[in-house]
């Protein structure tokens, strides 16, 4: 691997925050500042959080950083479930986005087992 750009995880993820773009484009201009800022932003930090700890060259801040990945994953989560509540989407779109979401957290959770430490 030369890059986190060769990074399954980071393809997906980059591939999510598009689609959140895209979905989020749907939701009312009032919102601009409020659920479509907080949606993007957390779709767009998953890839960004990827490659800023690989970037670092240690093993535990590249950890690090992928927990954070995770944690922006389960707010991004969290925002499409409630744009959903609020009829913002359709519940099939966002079903789609939760379904690649899933996986990317099982590739986050698998990544970390790999960089953990063996004892």
């Amino acid at each position: 691997m030369q890059s986190y750009r060769d990074l399954i995880v980071w393809q997906r993820s980059m591939g999510l925050a598009e689609a959140v773009y895209r979905l989020s484009k749907a939701f009312p201009t009032d919102e601009r500042f409020g659920l479509t800022s907080q949606a993007r932003r957390a779709a767009v930090s998953i890839p960004a959080n990827i490659a800023e700890g690989y970037g670092r060259g240690t093993r535990p801040a590249y950890m690090s950083f992928v927990r954070i990945a995770q944690g922006s994953l389960k707010e991004l989560e969290t925002h499409l479930l409630l744009a959903e509540r609020i009829g913002y989407c359709a519940a099939a779109d966002i079903e789609v986005a939760l379904t690649e979401a899933d996986e990317i957290g099982r590739m986050l959770r698998a990544l970390l087992t790999k960089l953990s430490p063996r004892t």
